[in-house]
């Protein structure tokens, strides 16, 4: 493991969003699902897809509170442009889990 400034971590934007619309992605090379998560006033409303299948259907996503890195540049996911990269944990069996709050916390806000 290398080490990093606190100046490095501070230049990661990690904030928490709600997501307000998921859809399937069948054009992607894994089963991966679209999601459009809505950071609030100053950040706005921005997009990204996630092999997240194993655990989350796009109806289940909905109104979700999840956090993600939103400072990263967008990057092209086949067919789709990938705004924001949601952050999760992998399972025993490597699946992907999603990170967010214990609790309701205000939109858009930064981890410290």
């Amino acid at each position: 493991m290398s080490e990093i400034s606190f100046d490095d971590f501070a230049k990661v934007d990690i904030r928490v969003g709600e997501v307000t619309r998921a859809e399937p992605y069948p054009e992607a090379r894994k089963p991966a699902i679209k999601m459009w998560i809505d950071f609030g006033d100053d950040i706005g409303e921005r997009k990204t897809s996630a092999q997240i299948t194993a655990h989350y259907d796009p109806v289940s996503l909905v109104g979700k509170q999840v956090m993600a890195v939103v400072n990263f540049p967008p990057r092209q996911i086949g067919k789709f442009m990938s705004e924001v990269l949601v952050l999760g944990l992998p399972d025993e069996q490597g699946e992907i889990v999603l990170i967010g709050p214990d609790g309701d916390v205000p939109t858009g806000g930064r981890m410290h």
